[in-house]
C-alpha cells in the first residue's frame, strides 16, 4: 500500500564543509594578524562566525519560496542601503565610501545586497522565465541589475561591480537567454573596452592596468602588494613553511594579509598543498549549491541556487588570481576565509537560503 510521508532534505555535507572552512578561516586570520599590535580581529570574525552559524541554521529552516514572496521589500531595503552609505557611509582601503559604522561596529551594504540581489533577481528571472527571449522582458531584467550597478560604481567599487555582472549574466544564461542576445552583448563589451581605456579612464585608472599587466611598472607603489604576494605564494612552496613561520606573512611584509591577500598567508604557510586543500573545500560548497540549483523542484530555487554559485565562483577566481598576479587587484575577500564580519555572516546566510533549498517535501513510495 502507497503511503506518502514528509522527507526534509538536509545537505549536511554543504554545512560542514561551511562550518570546516570559516574555521580555517579563523586560524588562519590569528596568523595573519599576530604581528599586530592589537589582536582584536580574530574575536571579531568569531563572533561574526557563530551569528553566522545561528542566520544559516535559521534561514535553513525557512522555507525558501518565503524570500521570493519578499522579493519586492528585499530589493528597496537593498538599494537603500546602496543610497545610505553615499550619504553616511566611511572611505574603506581601497578608496571607496562603502561601509556605514555605528561606532565600532561596520557593515559594508554591498556584501549584503549580493544576497538581495540574488533573491530578486531569481524572482524576476522565475517569473518571466516564458517570455525571457522578448527584447521588453530583456530590457526590464537588465534594469533591474542596472540601478544597483549605478550606485554601486558611485561609491566606486569595481570589484563588487564585477561580482553583481557575473551573476546577472550566470543566472540570465541559465534562464536560457537567447544567443541572439548573448552573441552581440559579447561583441559590444569586446568593441567598448578599447574606446573605454584610452577616452573613459583616468590616467590613474589606465595605470592600474598597465601595473596589473606587468607589476614591475611601479614596484614600490601599486605593483607592490602583487609582488609581494607573488612572493609569498611562490616561498611556500609544496608543503609551506608552518603554522605562524611566514616570513612575509608574519614580518608585516606581505600587505592587506588578513583581508584581500589572506590567500598568500595560506599558501606561504601551508604550500601548494594547504592551497589546494582550501580551494577544494571552496569548490565542493560551489558544487554542492550548483548541484541544490540542479534538484530544485522550481525554478525560482533554481535560479537562486546559481546565483548564490556565481557569487561564490566569482569571489573565490577573483581573490585566488589576484594573489598570485593573474587577475587585477579589487579588493575581494575570499569567502568565509578572509577577515570581515559582513562578508562572513552574509556567505553564511547564503548558504543557509541554499540549505533550505535542498530540504524539500516530497512524496514517497511505499
Amino acid at each position: 500500500m502507497l503511503t506518502n510521508k514528509r522527507i526534509n532534505k538536509y545537505d549536511e555535507v554543504l554545512f560542514w564543509l561551511t562550518m570546516a572552512i570559516s574555521i580555517i578561516g579563523i586560524v588562519v586570520i590569528y596568523s595573519a594578524t599576530r604581528s599586530f599590535d592589537k589582536n582584536i580581529n580574530v574575536i571579531v570574525q568569531t563572533g561574526a562566525f557563530f551569528i553566522g552559524v545561528i542566520c544559516m541554521i535559521f534561514i535553513s529552516k525557512i522555507d525558501y519560496k518565503f524570500f521570493g514572496y519578499m522579493s519586492l521589500p528585499v530589493y528597496i531595503v537593498s538599494v537603500l542601503l546602496l543610497v545610505a552609505v553615499l550619504l553616511v557611509g566611511t572611505t574603506g582601503n581601497w578608496g571607496a565610501r562603502s561601509w556605514i559604522r555605528f561606532g565600532p561596529i561596520g557593515i559594508q551594504p554591498a556584501e549584503i545586497c549580493k544576497v538581495g540581489f540574488a533573491i530578486t533577481f531569481a524572482k524576476h528571472l522565475s517569473l518571466v522565465r516564458e517570455r525571457i527571449n522578448k527584447p521588453l522582458v530583456v530590457l526590464g531584467l537588465m534594469a533591474h541589475v542596472a540601478l544597483m550597478l549605478v550606485l554601486i560604481m558611485m561609491q566606486p567599487d569595481a570589484g563588487s561591480a564585477m561580482v553583481f555582472c557575473f551573476m546577472f549574466a550566470t543566472m540570465i544564461f541559465v534562464a536560457g537567454l537567447s544567443y541572439k542576445y548573448i552573441i552581440p552583448a559579447v561583441l559590444g563589451v569586446g568593441a567598448f573596452a578599447p574606446f573605454s581605456y584610452f577616452f573613459l579612464m583616468s590616467e590613474y585608472q589606465r595605470r592600474r592596468i598597465q601595473v596589473f599587466l606587468n607589476p614591475d611598472l611601479d614596484r614600490l607603489g601599486s605593483g607592490y602588494n602583487v609582488i609581494q604576494s607573488k612572493i609569498a605564494v611562490g616561498s611556500g612552496q609544496l608543503v609551506g613553511k608552518g603554522f605562524l613561520k611566514g616570513t612575509q606573512n608574519q614580518m608585516g611584509i606581505l600587505p592587506t594579509k588578513h583581508t584581500d591577500f589572506i590567500f598568500s598567508v595560506i599558501s606561504e604557510e601551508f604550500g601548494f598543498i594547504g592551497a589546494v586543500f582550501v580551494l577544494l573545500i571552496l569548490f565542493l560548497i560551489i558544487a554542492r549549491c550548483i548541484k541544490a540549483s540542479q534538484n530544485s523542484k522550481d525554478s525560482f530555487g533554481r535560479y537562486l541556487c546559481v546565483g548564490i554559485a556565481a557569487m561564490l565562483i566569482f569571489h573565490v577566481f577573483e581573490n585566488a588570481g589576484m594573489c598570485i598576479g593573474l587577475m587585477p587587484v579589487t579588493g575581494i575577500p575570499l569567502p568565509f576565509v578572509s577577515y570581515g564580519g559582513t562578508s562572513l555572516v552574509t556567505n553564511m546566510i547564503a548558504i543557509g537560503i541554499v540549505l533550505s533549498v535542498t530540504r524539500q517535501e516530497e512524496g514517497t513510495r511505499l
